[in-house]
């Protein structure tokens, strides 16, 4: 496709996490990033010189009211949605009618309702939706899938996952607008949906029960009060009682946090730096989740938000054996640690300080275990983000494409995303209710028994 005759796209959403996306499409010759959508002309204006650096044009910039008449003046094909999860189906839903391809990040969206209005509009349309599930392209979750789908432990009777967040990447989604649920789903829906949509592919499953407890036990007020840890202010900028706070965010001391944040305020009055140990917060920071899946396996989860190392364990038990992938992102955390990440980003972007390793052992009954050879990364969330860039918008260099989605090619559809999170809101409705939840009767349609798929 020549540089004159691309697709033209609008990036929704002009935070940290979408330039990614708009340095990705700046870099491939079929694409241009023809608008910009987003309450904050700051904002707008940071990506834009983005694109100018890479020697795009200057995109054209709209507010999120005049969207569909964005969709129209502007000729758009291609709708890449990056805005606050609640805010997904508010553009999904009109670029699938306008006829556009559209690529949102995950979670899809936050609740039943949003969720069935996206997939009605899907099966209306006809039109193309994929959830930006990056954990899928990560190499050593794709040798997984891979060794579960060849039979290396026989048939899969159990898996037990447990995934830590850092106190510094598990502080971040309490600064922000993430910390409230109604944006968010909480992390069950927010984080967790990567974990989830990551079983049901291993498994080539789907859920169907859930059963859950979730606590707000170490951030928030009352939490931070109990454990001496709670300083007298709201946000970090400007305020003394945060500088001796290991869990405030300086954002006048990084550039790119600076420009996307501090200077956005005057726009929309988004505070980027809450106290963590302030309300108001309505999320869980530390659950426990087991859910039944169509063939027969269980899963036991949990997921913790206040960990001194970040990393995951994911073990599979079958007929034939076991295997078990251990990761470690960062074995710990130094206090006041300066963000290195070009984008701004507290964590994913770059290789932590203090990184670890992967260990992938397949343990086969009556034989030693093995220790499996693993390619392995730390940035751009272990190799993941590229190798899912160059499948969803083609490689930087058609003449030399990349092994994205080596044999596999596993991007999301909108029913995988609908899976994902189904899961997470069935464990919201547990830990309200303490009972078990059919994942059908939260999104129906889903948690069906279906045959296993090859790799």
């Amino acid at each position: 496709m020549s540089r004159t005759n691309r697709h033209r796209a609008v990036v929704v959403g002009t935070g940290h996490r979408a330039q990614m996306f708009t340095r990705a499409l700046a870099e491939r010759p079929g694409h241009l990033v023809a608008a910009l959508c987003d309450p904050s002309p700051t904002r707008m204006a940071f990506h834009n010189g983005l694109l100018t650096a890479a020697g795009e044009p200057a995109a054209a910039q709209w507010e999120p009211d005049r969207f569909d008449e964005l969709l129209a003046e502007e000729d758009i094909d291609e709708v890449v949605v990056t805005t606050v999860d609640a805010e997904h189906d508010r553009y999904i839903v009109p670029a699938l009618k306008a006829g556009c391809r559209v690529v949102t990040e995950k979670p899809m969206t936050v609740d039943a309702d949003r969720c069935a209005r996206i997939l009605d509009t899907v099966r209306d349309t006809g039109n193309s939706l994929t959830v930006a599930f990056n954990y899928r392209f990560n190499p050593v979750h794709e040798k997984v899938r891979a060794l579960l789908a060849e039979g290396a432990i026989g048939e899969v009777l159990s898996v037990h996952f447990e995934w830590l967040l850092d106190v510094r990447h598990g502080a971040d989604y309490f600064r922000r607008w993430h910390r409230e649920k109604r944006n968010s789903g909480g992390l069950m829906v927010h984080k967790s949906s990567h974990h989830f949509d990551l079983v049901n592919w291993w498994l080539a499953d789907e859920p169907q029960e859930v059963f859950g407890y979730g606590r707000l036990g170490f951030y928030g007020r009352a939490a931070g009060e109990r454990h001496g840890l709670r300083r007298d202010y709201d946000r970090a900028h400007g305020a003394a009682a945060a500088a001796d706070d290991l869990f405030a965010l300086d954002l006048a001391a990084d550039d790119t946090l600076r420009a996307l944040y501090l200077d956005a305020e005057q726009d929309d009055g988004y505070l980027r730096d809450r106290n963590v140990f302030d309300g108001p917060v309505t999320i869980e920071d530390d659950m426990a989740v087991l859910v039944r899946y169509g063939a027969g396996p269980t899963m036991t989860y949990h997921l913790t938000a206040y960990s001194p190392w970040e990393g995951y364990r994911v073990m599979f038990n079958g007929s034939a054996g076991r295997l078990e992938l251990e990761v470690e992102e960062s074995r710990w955390q130094p206090p006041r640690a300066r963000i290195t990440s070009g984008s701004g980003a507290v964590h994913g972007d770059t290789a932590a300080e203090h990184a670890g390793g992967a260990r992938l052992t397949l343990r086969p009954l009556w034989r030693p275990p093995v220790d499996i050879p693993l390619v392995t990364a730390h940035e751009a969330h272990g190799g993941g983000d590229p190798r899912m860039l160059d499948a969803l918008f083609g490689p930087v260099n058609p003449a030399h494409p990349s092994d994205a989605g080596a044999g596999t090619h596993p991007t999301a559809t909108e029913r995988d995303g609908a899976l994902a999170l189904a899961v997470g809101l069935a464990a919201n409705q547990c830990f309200e209710s303490g009972l078990p939840v059919r994942v059908c009767d939260v999104v129906p349609g889903t948690g069906e028994r279906r045959p296993r798929e090859s790799a």
